[in-house]
């Protein structure tokens, strides 16, 4: 299909669906409450919660208890039975940290690195993810302006519900761009040269997401964007006032790097009619050469691949299994890292995220062939929980836990680190000792995250 034709059809669809129900946007609610500033005693209770977290997983639990419960399901679920996603946290404690000591170090170290060849003040950073606006009515702006705050690296979906213009206005440092596999060539085209008009110096292509995954628990939610008005939804919605008067009293979010005339409730169909099983490695080619600029591949979770992936062009290897919302025992990302790593040689770009929860994995991950680290629930929880305030905070933990883990591991900067990594981290010999977490039994167990 061309472009034009696709607009067309988005346009015929969504002027059907909105003559079929009446919404409180559709009757201009949004125009009266956003002039009636209640938000900041909605969210009283939640600056509180927000206040006392100490680690990502108290994050998760302020986003629980602030957001929709589809909303928060979304986020923090995976695939099928989920068990690629708790097996992506659990990866991380078999893995043990084999310290020097009296390396001469003190605090702050020196978290400085490149991420696709720029500068940035810290080796993670968040990872592009849709419809940011779901979970906070500041949405993706929270998110850049955080980057910008922390001076890292900042990553924009093409999903995303703020356009490409905006976020080129609150963050001036390194940006990637995310794309999908599109079958509109010219669409793809049009997009990308947004991209780069907007300061965007790298183009990440998602490659894992040829099918949409199986996330049992949306269906069971009947999760939709915006919400259907059921007696579910609505009940939830009075169970969660701080969320519902955001999403009452702003803007309906849509898909602002695409045509702000799609709504964001036509995720289903835009996914289903653009996107595009059977794109193959000459399709990414084709995208390389409209692109010609830093590339990764985003998806990479075998050695093969990533090595087919360098000879097809693409710059940066970006190790990753979509959250564990995909493929349903797809492994633990950072137990393929080492062997990617060894497949490309030292010198090509690595990215790796997934199951990152503690300061400690990204740790690891450095240490074990990775330049840098995506993280997606950790800071999307922070944002849920508390906008701008939130993805900061949750930026700040790991940093701090970062710190402190490179400096009692006795590596004083990333490449250090990178070099002497895996000497430093030895998988363990015996026991499983999988901490499944956050859970209810977390305290008994001695863990102190989850608790507030």
């Amino acid at each position: 299909r061309e472009s034009g034709s696709i607009r067309i059809f988005f346009y015929v669809e969504n002027r059907k669906e909105s003559t079929m129900s009446i919404t409180p946007h559709k009757l201009g609610v949004h125009k009266v409450l956003k002039h009636i500033p209640l938000n900041a005693i909605f969210d009283f209770r939640a600056k509180q919660r927000l206040a006392k977290a100490v680690n990502i997983a108290d994050l998760r639990l302020c986003a629980k208890q602030r957001a929709h419960k589809m909303v928060f399901d979304y986020l923090d679920a995976g695939a099928d039975d989920e068990i690629s996603l708790r097996r992506g946290k659990d990866a991380y404690s078999e893995l043990e940290m084999h310290f020097h000591v009296l390396s001469g170090l003190k605090p702050p170290l020196d978290l400085r690195t490149k991420i696709f060849g720029e500068d940035v003040n810290l080796p993670f950073f968040a990872c592009p993810t849709a419809g940011n606006r779901m979970f906070h009515w500041e949405g993706e702006e929270a998110a850049a302006k955080a980057a910008q705050h922390h001076g890292t690296l900042y990553g924009l979906s093409s999903l995303a519900t703020t356009g490409i213009t905006e976020i080129g206005e609150i963050h001036d440092g390194p940006k990637v761009f995310q794309l999908y596999v599109w079958k509109d060539r010219e669409l793809v085209k049009e997009v990308i040269a947004k991209a780069k008009e907007g300061g965007f110096g790298a183009l990440a292509l998602t490659v894992d997401f040829t099918w949409y995954g199986n996330r049992e628990r949306d269906i069971r939610n009947e999760f939709t964007i915006p919400p259907k008005y059921t007696p579910q939804q609505v009940i939830e919605a009075i169970r969660k006032p701080a969320w519902t008067y955001d999403f009452l009293s702003h803007d309906e979010y849509n898909y602002a790097c695409i045509n702000t005339e799609v709504p964001a409730d036509s995720l289903a169909s835009f996914v289903n009619s653009q996107i595009m099983p059977e794109f193959d490695w000459r399709d990414a080619e084709w995208l390389l050469g409209e692109w010609n600029g830093p590339s990764a591949i985003k998806g990479v979770c075998r050695p093969d691949d990533a090595v087919r992936a360098v000879e097809s062009g693409f710059t940066t290897m970006w190790v990753s299994n979509h959250g564990a919302r995909q493929l349903e025992t797809s492994p633990a990302t950072i137990d393929v890292l080492p062997s990617i790593r060894e497949a490309v040689g030292p010198d090509v770009e690595i990215i790796m995220d997934g199951g990152v929860q503690r300061g400690t994995d990204i740790c690891k991950a450095l240490a074990l062939g990775a330049d840098s680290v995506g993280i997606g629930k950790p800071y999307l929880y922070g944002l849920a929980a508390g906008g701008t305030e939130g993805v900061i905070k949750a930026i700040e933990i790991l940093k701090v836990e970062l710190d402190r883990a490179m400096g009692l591991l006795g590596t004083g900067t990333v490449d250090d680190l990178k070099k002497r990594g895996p000497g430093l981290i030895k998988r363990r010999v015996s026991g499983s000792g999988a901490r499944d977490y956050p859970d209810v039994n977390a305290a008994a167990r001695g863990y102190g995250g989850g608790v507030i």
